[in-house]
């Protein structure tokens, strides 16, 4: 199926392109003295010493990428990665409205591309400076509405996918298929649990290295998806 071989190039480009943004900013920001005395001179706010934000929650994902040249690099791979989120989300509901032969338009490509808009409007403005209160909310708001349209997007694909997989048994990896709804599991119990500490200040460094950790698992859903689809021809 020509849908497959679609979804099959856009999931690794949508894991691929956020993953290399995010650490190739932290690269940067630890170690600035490489493109000292350049155009790109990293901003003061943007640099860090050494560390494993994983780990550690030294920085956030928004510290890393936030200062000049780092948000020349996450940006446009978030834009870019929002574009590619849309042909994604619309490829897949396609297929799946097709492969249910029905009436019923089940249009959760909405809830994925959704989640698109809010990325891009993250990216756009993540470093501006505005001292308002109400433009921190802002900021945050929209992040979490793009966390949560990604996991029903994800969830609804997962549920669709799982009630098909009869008809798709010579297209999917049914492993794979466990895994994914597994993933997004984890993700809306680890969301749900963390949420109290979210709202509250410190725990910084918690708040941080779950920020890192949180962003690549969702992007590998994305990964998954590449894996699931077996190749066509």
């Amino acid at each position: 199926m020509h849908a497959i071989t679609q979804i099959r190039k856009l999931s690794i480009w949508i894991f691929l392109i956020p993953l290399l943004a995010i650490n190739l900013c932290l690269i940067i920001s630890q170690n600035p003295e490489f493109l000292e005395g350049t155009i790109f001179t990293v901003d003061q706010i943007g640099r860090s010493a050494f560390s494993i934000p994983y780990l550690d929650g030294s920085l956030s994902i928004s510290r890393a990428s936030r200062t000049f040249p780092q948000y020349l690099i996450f940006k446009p791979s978030m834009i870019l990665t929002a574009a590619l989120l849309y042909y994604y989300w619309r490829e897949n509901n396609n297929l799946v409205n097709k492969l249910y032969s029905s009436d019923i338009n089940f249009n959760f490509k909405k809830f994925g591309i959704l989640s698109a808009i809010f990325l891009v409007i993250h990216s756009i403005f993540l470093g501006i400076k505005f001292d308002i209160q109400i433009y921190k909310l802002f900021r945050r708001v929209v992040l979490l509405l793009f966390i949560i349209f990604e996991l029903i997007a994800q969830g609804l694909l997962v549920y669709h996918l799982y009630k098909l997989k009869n008809k798709l048994e010579k297209f999917i990896n049914k492993k794979v298929l466990v895994i994914k709804a597994f993933l997004v599991s984890i993700l809306v119990i680890v969301a749900i649990l963390s949420l109290p500490i979210l709202v509250t200040k410190g725990n910084t460094h918690f708040k941080h290295a779950l920020e890192w950790n949180y962003f690549v698992g969702v992007i590998v859903f994305y990964l998954l998806s590449r894996f699931f689809w077996k190749r066509t021809t």
